[in-house]
């Protein structure tokens, strides 16, 4: 059985916060943090599979979806801001335990969640979120250079991370099997992209990723001193992340239950059976705080 997705807003410290909800209230919760530049709409796909067993939240940050989208000028948008703004979310709406799963930029949001308020994540599930600087993909050479300087590579950056070729790729990446991914995916995101005022919002986030890349260090010291029940589903035709980042996750935290898919950065995008089965087997079979200790390759 399958349960209704709602769409609905809530005021965080005055700020219009969208999310979608599904799944019986009274069910373990999930709650999916999105990457960039996508919103709550790439879980569409969890929400259509695991309502069966799990309530599902998936909130779109300030600056993205449906959402309030402030200037820079009245919105510090900053990773730190983003956590503290998803933490008062998951309170306003009464989470006082839930798992969290992580994709690309909902890594650093969601690791400053768990690390703020451990006792409240039961479970910690990333699909392509970096947490160590090996895990850089190439790409990364003209961001570090526009942290580096920003006025002298900020147009660089923007065609890097903004345009629609780099949309297109995030999506695609090295996947021979071009004819699986829907066009929709990029082209709506870079529409979303195009919305005046959306690059200048993207562009001052993504300036202070630089913090997460000097936070590093302090997480993967974390995740070794707590040994969180950890998941790790990584898409093996990612542009921008490494193929050894699993394999540094589980370096950390040797009980992780690790699965390489077939699929690119966003794996819902050509994957959505086997990410909801491998995380209903996650979620279900292991108790809480027992790690998984299984390393699984799936192609």
């Amino acid at each position: 059985m399958t349960h209704s997705t709602t769409y609905q807003t809530i005021a965080i410290d005055g700020l219009p916060v969208f999310y979608r909800e599904a799944g019986p209230r009274d069910a373990p919760v999930l709650v999916l943090l999105h990457g960039l530049p996508s919103s709550s709409r790439m879980y569409e796909p969890l929400l259509q599979r695991l309502t069966d067993r799990y309530r599902l939240i998936a909130p779109d940050y300030p600056g993205f979806g449906h959402s309030a989208s402030p200037t820079p000028a009245e919105f510090a948008y900053t990773f730190d801001h983003l956590a503290e703004v998803m933490t008062a979310f998951t309170a306003a709406l009464g989470l006082s335990r839930y798992s969290l799963f992580m994709q690309d930029y909902g890594g650093p949001v969601g690791l400053r969640m768990a690390m703020a308020h451990p006792a409240r994540v039961d479970a910690l599930i990333i699909q392509n979120a970096v947490a160590h600087e090996s895990g850089l993909s190439e790409l990364w050479g003209p961001r570090r250079a526009f942290w580096a300087d920003r006025a002298a590579h900020e147009v660089e950056l923007r065609h890097n991370l903004l345009s629609l070729e780099a949309t297109r790729r995030r999506h695609v990446g090295s996947d021979p099997r071009i004819e699986l991914y829907d066009p929709d995916l990029w082209t709506d995101e870079f529409a979303f992209l195009s919305r005046p005022g959306q690059a200048d919002i993207q562009i001052e986030l993504f300036y202070d990723y630089r913090s997460n890349v000097a936070a590093y260090s302090s997480w993967q010291d974390w995740l070794r001193r707590t040994q969180p029940r950890l998941l790790v589903i990584w898409g093996k035709y990612d542009p921008s992340f490494d193929i050894s980042e699993p394999d540094s996750y589980q370096h950390d935290v040797p009980g992780a239950e690790v699965h390489i898919l077939d699929a690119g950065h966003f794996a819902l995008d050509t994957a959505p059976d086997e990410v909801a089965e491998i995380v209903r087997g996650f979620l279900g079979d292991v108790p809480a705080g027992i790690p998984a200790g299984r390393f699984t390759a799936m192609t």
